[in-house]
């Protein structure tokens, strides 16, 4: 069975948008998808890259916005510009390992993106991810609390060490087997080495 793993951060629009497309993605190929929740900032700290939302250029910074609407549009999926963008991800990428060990993953994974990129939710307030949590049928304050135990800080660290060392430099990224895809706009190219592979 091919496999596909996904480095990816709540707070990056590219990385939910490209996570609409990626059940279908599994239909078509019969690939084994891998979530692997990373923290962007510290991926950017660690190789001196920078949000394209802090683009110095401002005509450029302009032009990522109406490509952003563009997609979205293509997509054809369900989007709001958070007023709260950007936050600091960290509790949130944590909580996604706290949730997996609960076995929570996927709910936590569908509420946390839904909330953040549908509704415009502030995720960097940890009393509102609770009660986002606790209305998907999730123990909120369960999962918020063990996202600051020692268990779910050394995953997170870890994907996201393993993620620079594997070249990762922003979200969403793909890889399969060792070849790496970058962008929402590379999930061809991904589907095409998910065919190969079969």
């Amino acid at each position: 069975m091919p496999r596909v793993e996904f480095f990816y951060d709540y707070g990056s629009p590219y990385s939910y948008l490209a996570d609409t497309r990626l059940a279908a993605l599994v239909r078509r190929t019969g690939a084994e998808l891998v979530y692997r929740p990373m923290l962007l900032g510290g991926v950017f700290k660690a190789t001196g890259n920078k949000s394209p939302f802090v683009e110095p250029v401002e005509a450029k910074r302009a032009y990522f916005g109406v490509e952003l609407r563009r997609w979205v549009e293509k997509l054809g999926v369900d989007f709001v510009s958070n007023p709260n963008f950007p936050i600091n991800t960290l509790g949130l990428m944590r909580g996604a390992y706290a949730a997996r060990e609960r076995g929570d993953f996927d709910k936590y994974h569908e509420a946390t993106y839904r909330s953040f990129w549908t509704t415009g939710a502030n995720l960097g307030d940890p009393e509102i991810v609770v009660k986002v949590l606790d209305e998907a049928g999730l123990e909120g304050r369960a999962i918020v609390d063990a996202g600051q135990g020692d268990s779910a800080k050394a995953q997170l660290r870890a994907t996201t060490d393993e993620a620079v060392e594997r070249g990762v430099f922003g979200a969403p990224t793909f890889f399969v087997d060792d070849e790496m895809f970058f962008g929402n706009d590379r999930l061809e190219h991904v589907e095409d080495a998910l065919v190969a592979e079969r």
